[in-house]
């Protein structure tokens, strides 16, 4: 079986937008995420994006738009020697109860499906909680970073019983970490 590295893309890889990234024009990148993904390509693990994207099921953007933004983040992030093999994303509203909208682990589990992926054995990065729990229901290893979302939703850790396995301040952190875990060099 295989190995993931499953990343949420709003926050962790590029910036947040309180109103929904609705165009190529309004898809940011943070400074690190292509160094990081570049960085990942060069290991053994797929790299997988699981993202929820209500701005479809709200009517704010259609869904070619959304897959537009994902084909050119994905050919920007190869230019710089990255690599991101699958992209999965949930165009419901919370309100509708989809087993794929994170927090249910509905995404992670199609792809573990499709590319036959040991999940236990994967990590689940993210900037919010509904990431974390998404990655803890099927025994990712889950990162927390503070980009996008993360330092505003600490506090919902708290008293949650899906709890972060590590904490890190953006995406080359996180995937410098797991190198570093991977190599044996951190437990």
């Amino acid at each position: 079986m295989r190995r993931a590295v499953f990343l949420d893309r709003d926050g962790v890889i590029n910036f947040n937008r309180p109103d929904y990234v609705k165009s190529w024009e309004e898809f940011v990148f943070y400074p690190f995420a292509k160094p990081a993904l570049a960085l990942l390509a060069k290991k053994d693990f797929l790299v997988i994006i699981v993202s929820n994207q209500s701005s479809i099921g709200r009517g704010i953007v259609k869904k070619e738009t959304v897959d537009e933004i994902n084909r050119r983040m994905k050919e920007e992030v190869e230019k710089e020697g990255g690599r991101i093999d699958a992209i999965y994303y949930c165009p419901h509203k919370p309100n509708e109860g989809c087993p794929c909208r994170k927090p249910n682990p509905g995404l992670l589990l199609k792809a573990s499906e499709e590319w036959q992926i040991d999940l236990a054995k994967s990590y689940m990065i993210g900037d919010a909680h509904s990431d974390i729990e998404a990655g803890k229901r099927v025994g990712c290893f889950s990162i927390l970073v503070l980009t996008g979302r993360g330092k505003e939703q600490l506090h919902l850790f708290l008293n949650s019983p899906y709890q972060y396995d590590r904490l890190a301040l953006d995406l080359l952190d996180a995937v410098k970490f797991i190198i570093k875990r991977e190599e044996g060099k951190i437990d």
